[in-house]
């Protein structure tokens, strides 16, 4: 096997097509900086664009709802239309708002209806902490057991995750499936087309956390079917400290009623929940 040295990493550097939107942001040459996962770094035009919003705040006071270049009353929805292309949607399925665990509370109230025999989730033992902690919040809120009603797939070497375990886990008792599209421990990339054919096999639906995925890697998730994902947008999307976050709901869901009604006025618009 061919060595990989320090020169062609910088070679492959040279000749990426968007090497030159690094000058975009505020690097520190002194350090390496490896927490985009974390948080991105500061971009000029995002610095511009905040500048232009308290602009507003100050010009226009309450009227900056309605008035102005950005209006924040629609900043949700024109937010979504502009990200959908980084997950594969169409404009009206995504919609910023909210935060991660805030959209993942919203998702799951709204699509985890326990029924007859099927009354359990299922996830993973890698997944982000406050996932986990979500999912079992709104078991209890359902009256039910999280010791026995959340399933967590194991994970073989803990850093990774098999396809075929995940799928084997989808018994006739799972309700809802809610897995990451990349672990954060390893960075290991799901396969979520395989695993949303697999779980709409056999009448379950699937979402997933993009949190350590969009802005990093590709996704189609109205093609694949994916029924519903959220993510936060500080991370590889440098929207920083505080921002919002994000959610998708595939249209075959428009006007499924919401879990957690507080959120309809903000979302009605779009027909999403």
């Amino acid at each position: 096997m061919t060595a990989f040295t320090l020169q062609d990493a910088k070679n492959r550097d040279r000749q990426d097509s968007v090497g030159s939107k690094r000058d975009l942001f505020y690097i520190d040459d002194s350090k390496v900086y490896m927490d985009g996962n974390s948080l991105g770094l500061l971009s000029r035009p995002a610095e511009q664009k905040v500048l232009e919003l308290l602009e507003s705040w100050k010009t226009y006071a309450i009227d900056g709802w309605t008035s102005g270049d950005h209006s924040w009353f629609y900043l949700s929805e024109k937010l979504g239309r502009d990200t959908a292309p980084l997950v594969g949607a169409k404009p009206e399925e995504v919609i910023v708002t909210g935060s991660t665990t805030v959209n993942l509370h919203q998702l799951v109230a709204s699509f985890f209806q326990p029924k007859n025999n099927r009354t359990k989730i299922l996830a993973d033992q890698l997944n982000f902490p406050s996932d986990i902690y979500a999912l079992q919040s709104q078991l209890k809120l359902k009256g039910l057991d999280p010791s026995t009603h959340l399933v967590q797939v194991n994970s073989k070497d803990g850093l990774t995750l098999a396809t075929e375990d995940l799928i084997q886990a989808m018994t006739d008792d799972i309700a809802l499936i809610v897995l990451p599209s990349v672990l954060y421990r390893s960075g290991q990339v799901l396969d979520m087309d395989a695993l949303t054919k697999a779980a709409h096999e056999r009448g379950i639906l699937i979402g997933f956390d993009l949190c350590h995925s969009i802005g990093a890697t590709v996704h189609q998730l109205h093609d694949w079917g994916v029924d519903f994902a959220f993510w936060c947008n500080y991370k590889y999307l440098n929207a920083g400290p505080g921002s919002t976050g994000g959610l998708f709901v595939h249209e075959k869901h428009f006007g499924t009623n919401p879990g957690l009604a507080a959120g309809l006025h903000r979302t009605k618009r779009n027909n999403l929940i």
